[in-house]
């Protein structure tokens, strides 16, 4: 099914694009943060989604805020020609998009709000960048780093997460989700003051008597 028939335009609506690479290969590795708050989002709205073309697309409706999410499953450095064409067969313009996604400048369980700017070296990202002809769209970064990066720095967003990061990349992964609703209802400013900070780390445990 193609774009333009599933996606005829009705009630304006946000399209929030998690980046992320297709496939059980991929699924739990660092590269695909933008992929899991997506599914995290769809999963709070209960939204079934479908595949158009070389997309995965849901319509979602959380609190007073009507939703397309998507994640492109043309592979992350061709991630902008789903989006264009989503986009075009809506109607809508690269400021109606909040894009998700994985940071290695930022340190683990951090998000990052931000209202537009470069690609940063994030493959993704660039794409999107490039086939828009724009930096000007809102994009919520997830911090995956920890301790020194490789000089590969793909073999390290491509590796499974490890067990004792599991927790703070989840909730990273929660916190992003929590920020693209803020920004979308409160506006860029209010998430970035919000969401921004260090996250707070948990209250250590009494030792026990």
């Amino acid at each position: 099914m193609a774009f333009r028939d599933a996606c005829a335009p009705q009630a304006r609506v946000a399209v929030i694009v998690g980046l992320g690479n297709p496939g059980e290969r991929y699924a739990a590795t660092r590269h695909n943060a933008g992929f899991l708050a997506i599914d995290l989002l769809a999963a709070r709205a209960g939204a079934a989604g479908r595949v158009l073309e070389d997309a995965w697309v849901a319509e979602a409706r959380l609190g007073e805020l009507d939703l397309r999410l998507v994640k492109p499953l043309s592979y992350m450095n061709r991630s902008g020609e789903p989006v264009a064409r989503l986009l075009a067969a809506l109607g809508m313009a690269p400021a109606d998009l909040v894009v998700v996604l994985d940071d290695v400048a930022l340190p683990l369980g951090t998000v990052r709000v931000r209202p537009r700017g470069g690609a940063g070296g994030h493959h993704g990202l660039r794409s999107l960048v490039e086939v828009l002809g724009t930096e000007e769209f809102p994009r919520v970064r997830i911090g995956v780093r920890t301790g020194e990066l490789p000089d590969e720095l793909a073999d390290y967003v491509l590796a499974g997460v490890p067990p004792d990061e599991e927790p703070p990349f989840r909730e990273a992964v929660t916190r992003a989700a929590d920020a693209v609703l803020c920004l979308l209802q409160e506006g860029v400013a209010t998430a970035m003051n919000r969401f921004n900070a260090a996250p707070r780390p948990a209250p250590a445990e009494d030792p026990p008597a």
